[in-house]
């Protein structure tokens, strides 16, 4: 984000006890005004407690939220600034569409007139304007999000809560709703916060994403950040698809594994240590194999190809490389398979450009 974004949410040393168990784990965080922010981890990592937290359902147990420049830490959830749609929509079922996107606008006691007006306007931007008089259950699964997403924009809220709103729909509708939940943000620019354990998902729509692991953050990066330079090997592996290599600094700039040597970047990582080499599988190059090229370029060794997957745009070949390397993955399009012509049992040679190999000091 800019720097001269503005704070909106601001969460200091929050902690969250279940009992004997800590769900999250003295974290701060701050959110800009206007951005979209996923927390994004596996089960159990904290995320839908964090935000339950923010939403005043589930209180911290220690620690401070901000939210506008007002503490807003102790203040019960009808006195907070949100919208929230839940996995399952909550909606209504005895009410049609209308009214349940009119229902807090109804609490509120505004005009009749201004109610239909907010409405009117609200299911024209979900493009649903047909459908007011209609019941949940006459709804398909997209449609109920809509509908849930509308009621959750209707009083106007600063900060919008999702928790895993797509998790329920087929994945056709959940790729089309993820543009327009985007769009959607864009056009109103509300703060929002998505809770999902989907990266695609995280990936396609954040601003910023949030990894967490054990009710702790593990890193806070544009995707572009957290998939390119994930910051530890949890956000390594969790992130995509990522080979990992086991060796130890034989010199600076120089990581062994086995009996080969690989070129890299290792600052401030002393000789002897033993580390964690990773590289994406689209990174690692692959072409006909060549003695001649190996002495050319620097990380290239002669691995066999032990099995290949058509996975549409393109294939997934595991490797066999060099002794320390174990099994690899990498991706190659389907046109570079025809041309080098592989097959299982093929020999091929694997270079491993230096710049897209990150390394990972092992705990001492």
């Amino acid at each position: 984000m800019s720097e001269s974004k503005q704070t909106y949410l601001s969460i200091e040393n929050l902690t969250k006890h279940f009992g004997e168990f800590v769900a999250v784990r003295e974290l701060s965080l701050e959110i800009y005004d206007g951005e979209f922010i996923c927390f994004l981890g596996p089960s159990g990592c904290g995320k839908t407690t964090l935000l339950r937290a923010i939403a005043g359902l589930d209180p911290q147990s220690s620690g401070s939220i901000t939210q506008a420049g007002k503490n807003i830490s102790n203040l019960p959830p009808a006195e907070r600034d949100f919208g929230i749609v839940f996995q399952s929509y909550a909606l209504f079922p005895n009410l049609t569409v209308f009214q349940n996107i009119a229902y807090g606008l109804e609490n509120q006691r505004l005009p009749k007139a201004e109610i239909r007006k907010r409405v009117t306007d609200l299911l024209e931007l979900v493009g649903m304007p047909e459908q007011t008089a209609k019941y949940p259950a006459q709804l398909s699964g997209g449609e109920q999000q809509r509908v849930a997403l509308s009621r959750a924009l209707a009083t106007s809220p600063g900060l919008l809560l999702l928790d895993e709103p797509l998790s329920a729909l087929d994945a056709r509708v959940r790729a089309a709703l993820r543009q327009e939940i985007r769009a959607l943000h864009d056009r109103l620019g509300v703060t929002t916060i998505l809770v999902t354990h989907d990266q695609e998902e995280a990936l396609s729509m954040a601003d910023r994403i949030v990894v967490m692991n054990h009710g702790r953050i593990e890193q806070v990066g544009t995707p572009e950040e957290i998939y390119s330079t994930p910051a530890s090997p949890f956000v390594a592996d969790f992130i995509g698809v990522m080979n990992f290599m086991y060796g130890e600094i034989s010199s600076s700039g120089t990581v062994r594994i086995g009996n080969n040597s690989i070129e890299c970047e290792t600052v401030n990582i002393p000789e002897g240590r033993k580390v964690r080499l990773t590289v994406r599988p689209e990174d690692i190059l692959c072409r006909a194999d060549s003695a001649s090229d190996q002495s050319v370029s620097a990380n290239s060794f002669s691995v066999k190809v032990e099995s290949l997957e058509f996975l549409g745009s393109f294939c997934r070949l595991i490797l066999s490389g060099p002794e320390g390397f174990g099994k690899l993955k990498a991706d190659l399009s389907t046109q570079q398979v025809h041309d080098l012509k592989v097959i299982p049992d093929v020999t091929l040679t694997a270079e491993f450009p230096s710049r897209n190999l990150r390394i990972f000091p092992e705990s001492s």
